[in-house]
């Protein structure tokens, strides 16, 4: 189901460590992180507004994610975000 680019981003964030207890998890990681990228670039500001785009845009998003539980409660991003380690997002020396 993977379109090409959402394997790149698969592969960009292979690495990343998901922060959530495994019994807790309704959504994938990657989804989540997807999801958010697509909304902010679309001019979201907020978890709110993530959300919002995700419901809006769920048609498309399922082409490409799996979303085994549809799309994610803002309270859903803004825990993962806040758990998320931020230096795991800085680039790393070569």
């Amino acid at each position: 189901m993977a379109s090409p680019s959402a394997a790149n981003l698969t592969k960009h964030f292979a690495n990343l460590t998901d922060p959530r207890v495994e019994r807790t998890k309704e959504h994938l990681l990657l989804d989540i992180l997807v999801i958010a990228i697509c909304a902010i670039l679309a001019g979201a500001d907020g978890c709110v507004a993530v959300e919002a785009f995700g419901l809006a845009k769920e048609k498309w998003l399922r082409t490409f994610l799996e979303l085994p539980n549809g799309i994610p409660s803002h309270d859903t991003f803004g825990r993962v975000f806040a758990a998320l380690d931020p230096f795991e997002f800085q680039p790393r020396a070569l």
